[in-house]
């Protein structure tokens, strides 16, 4: 169990640490804001490692709230965002369907919440439609490599954001290779190779909590978070799929299993959040959108890198920050 859980790791007032106004650089911020950005590099701070926030209104009303927002962090899973949105692309395009059956061979199974611990048989096919809803609510790693290959590979995968207009996202591998290259395994069935490589190195099964320096500094599957927050209101806007695709997108967005002491850890009850969340090393992330009661909904990028805090003190502070987000927006205006 150490060792499977060990490879899952890539499975009023708040305030916030920066806030842009959309003013030129040398004007001076509102007495409000810097209030806000004192509060928020305090709640940042205990994250440690470097935090990263870009969030604003998906109506595009008001300022932007941004911390370190165009630095490239590592995105883990994250990055099954752009995929779900390239597949939901190819559905618009006639290219897929999503009651198209897909094979899932144990050649693929990749160690995962649901896939390769439950179906430990050969001969399993899944939907795109299913395989989307495990890859976004429940991190599968297998529902995700069989839906790169399907997209086309990572190549085509950032292709599709490039198309977006965004350019500081890129997805280089799936989740088998990403691991791989983390725990820096060789060949062969992913977790027979690390239960070998666990028994000459113990620390293989603390690693997937810690930092690691050259993972950290990797550009390889990394996105700004001003870039994954500008894709997402895309997404959530309805200007990058379908009207059909867009609400399926955020209806398996708002069932997201995973993550619930992050973005949705401190909203008040009934608050709807759609997000996803990634976690590797010394990086804990969350993606997605908060609701606001007037039907609004605030868009909000939150990446941990390089942090050897617990776990839970890097979601602490994602949750208070995305409070402070949430009610910033509320009450701003």
């Amino acid at each position: 169990m150490m060792k499977r859980n060990a490879m899952r790791w890539l499975c009023l007032p708040l305030a916030f640490a920066a806030l842009s106004t959309g003013q030129p650089a040398a004007a001076a911020a509102p007495v409000t804001t810097k209030v806000v950005d004192t509060e928020v590099s305090r709640l940042a701070a205990g994250a440690g490692g470097v935090v990263g926030i870009a969030a604003w209104r998906l109506d595009g009303k008001g300022p932007r709230v941004l911390l370190n927002a165009d630095a490239a962090f590592p995105m883990a899973s994250t990055f099954k965002v752009p995929l779900a949105g390239k597949i939901f692309d190819m559905v618009d395009k006639g290219q897929l369907r999503l009651d198209a059956m897909l094979d899932v061979p144990q050649s693929m199974m990749s160690p995962s919440e649901v896939i390769a611990d439950r179906f430990i048989h050969p001969g399993v096919s899944l939907s795109v439609h299913n395989l989307l809803e495990l890859m976004l609510t429940q991190s599968d790693n297998t529902a995700t490599d069989v839906l790169m290959k399907a997209a086309g590979g990572p190549e085509a995968v950032t292709a599709w954001v490039r198309a977006q207009g965004v350019g500081a996202i890129r997805v280089d591998r799936d989740t088998n290779r990403l691991l791989r290259d983390f725990f820096r395994l060789g060949e062969g069935p992913l977790e027979a190779a690390f239960e070998t490589a666990a028994k000459a190195d113990p620390s293989l099964l603390t690693k997937g909590a810690l930092p690691d320096a050259a993972f950290d500094a990797d550009a390889k599957d990394t996105a700004s978070p001003a870039a994954m927050a500008t894709l997402l209101t895309r997404m959530f806007a309805g200007k990058a799929l379908s009207a059909e695709s867009t609400k399926a997108f955020i209806a398996i967005m708002e069932r997201c299993r995973t993550g619930e002491a992050r973005l949705p850890g401190q909203m008040p009850p009934g608050t709807t959040v759609a997000h996803k969340t990634g976690t590797i090393g010394g990086t804990v992330n969350d993606v997605g959108m908060v609701s606001l009661p007037d039907g609004t909904g605030i868009v909000i990028a939150a990446y941990v890198k390089a942090s050897a805090a617990p776990v839970a003190d890097r979601e602490r502070a994602i949750a208070e920050i995305a409070r402070t987000v949430r009610d910033y927006f509320l009450f701003a205006n």
